[in-house]
């Protein structure tokens, strides 16, 4: 009989320990070690056998030897399953083929794990793309062997709930979309076996368990062996496979970051369920660029594009308002308006208030400093409050000098034209320095309708047919054009 030792694993980076500690000597997070038994059997291979026979899956004959890294075939491109959904094929990543054109979607045989708050819409939208996989007849980037089914297996609602939530979103008449209600891991591998989809749909995998692991389903043991087993399932057969996380009430997705370094891509929801814009965007990404983002609109029929920012920074016609510019941000090759908000309100010398929503807390504090030292603001006594509009987080440098107008602005009760925007990093010396395709914002900001836009002098001279620029030098230069 194989020898059952005990050891300690940390429920929140994952790290094993021989003894328990009091705090974990990697993550030093306190009282976070866990006792679980470790059979010396269970690490031989755990995963043999368990696509043998299938269809297209890998053989169990015997362990691969070391190749020449120039014979490996299929290196040269990736191909992609299209979800016939844009934003969503825009966050999932890009492979330029051999003619040149680039192809959207989700990769054959990777891992995704999709997070986000309760009722943000994450299994709203995954059914949404099972609909539009199980009714393409050949999407773009699907190779022959194409089948067109997709199985979404719900650990948390019944067939039933599926099929209501199915037919208010108009995607319940695909004969090859398959609904399997069930938690256990040994059954979900068997029906996949006899359904043989493209596409796995896992909703959620906290939920999910091994009957021959002593633990309840959502821990680490469970987390860690089912994630794996479902991952090498992906790797092995070439399906694609979709995990549906949970999230603690920090926003962190549920568990040790064991799940974000076993799949190939992570995306997360962002959004206030109260309200209707949703965003979709990539922490980490094997396939693709982490810088796109996906823009949503939740409606009664279900999550609606919104390639135009979902009214994220809309012109409007009413006067200007006191403490609201608006700056053309980059996410990775897209740029979006964004509306950024300020508010100064009567505090106390050294226990002001500084809160962001959307924005660097740190940036916030610096650029008050810049404020008062190089523009002439006196805010020691002011509760300043920022957030931006659509709930688009904003990290980028080039939001800057926004930023700085929008505080000043508040500051003064003096607002820019609703038709200026502005862009420009700035820097602790006072002085707004130059930001990176300037050209492609303000060509955005153009069609658009905004007719002028406040950019740093030491840019090389951009011309955009309808936008006239004020190209500034420094901080105080940025603030004379509210005046």
């Amino acid at each position: 009989m194989a020898k059952v030792r005990t050891r300690f694993v940390c429920r929140s980076c994952g790290a094993s320990q021989s003894r328990w500690f009091g705090k974990c000597p990697d993550c030093e997070a306190w009282d976070s070690l866990e006792e679980q038994g470790d059979d010396s059997s269970a690490s031989r291979d755990p995963q043999r056998g368990l696509v043998e026979g299938w269809s297209g899956g890998a053989s169990s004959s015997g362990s691969p030897g070391a190749v020449p890294i120039a014979s490996i075939e299929g290196g040269a491109s990736v191909d992609r399953l299209a979800t016939g959904i844009g934003e969503l094929d825009r966050v999932l990543g890009a492979t330029q083929d051999a003619s040149g054109r680039l192809r959207r979607g989700i990769v054959p045989g990777s891992a995704v794990l999709v997070g986000g708050e309760p009722g943000i819409g994450k299994s709203t939208l995954l059914l949404q793309a099972a609909g539009a996989w199980s009714e393409a007849v050949h999407p773009d980037g699907a190779s022959e062997s194409w089948s067109g089914r997709v199985l979404y297996v719900s650990s948390e609602e019944s067939g039933e709930q599926v099929r209501s939530r199915a037919r208010r979103l108009g995607v319940g008449d695909s004969e090859r979309l398959f609904v399997l209600a069930d938690t256990n891991l040994a059954r979900i591998l068997e029906q996949t076996r006899k359904v043989m989809p493209d596409v796995l749909i896992i909703d959620s995998v906290q939920m999910i368990y091994k009957a021959d692991l002593d633990a309840s389903p959502g821990s680490i043991s469970q987390l860690r062996r089912c994630c794996a087993e479902l991952v090498y399932l992906a790797k092995a057969s070439g399906i694609a496979v979709v995990l549906v996380g949970h999230v603690t009430k920090d926003g962190q997705l549920a568990g040790p970051r064991l799940l974000e370094h076993l799949v190939d891509a992570v995306l997360y929801f962002e959004g206030d369920r109260f309200h209707s814009g949703r965003i979709v965007r990539a922490i980490k990404n094997r396939f693709g660029t982490t810088q796109e983002l996906g823009i949503f609109e939740m409606t009664g029929a279900g999550l609606a594009e919104s390639p135009e920012g979902a009214s994220v920074a809309a012109l409007r016609e009413s006067e200007p308002r006191p403490g609201a510019v608006v700056c053309p941000v980059m996410h990775g090759s897209r740029c979006v308006l964004v509306e950024l908000q300020a508010l100064t309100a009567t505090g106390f010398v050294g226990s002001a208030k500084r809160k962001s929503s959307g924005l660097d807390s740190n940036r916030l504090a610096m650029l008050i400093a810049v404020l008062e030292q190089h523009g002439g603001l006196r805010l020691a006594d002011r509760d300043v409050f920022t957030s931006t509009v659509g709930g688009i987080r904003v990290a980028e440098p080039a939001s800057d000098l926004a930023l700085l107008l929008a505080i000043a602005g508040a500051h003064y009760k003096r607002a820019l034209a609703p038709t200026t925007c502005a862009v420009g990093e700035v820097g602790l010396g006072g002085e707004v320095r130059p930001v990176a395709q300037l050209e492609n914002r303000l060509r955005e900001a153009a069609r658009l309708g905004y007719t002028h836009a406040i950019t740093p002098r030491e840019n090389k001279a951009v011309k955009v047919k309808g936008i006239e620029l004020i190209p500034v030098k420094s901080v105080g230069s940025a603030i004379e054009q509210m005046r």
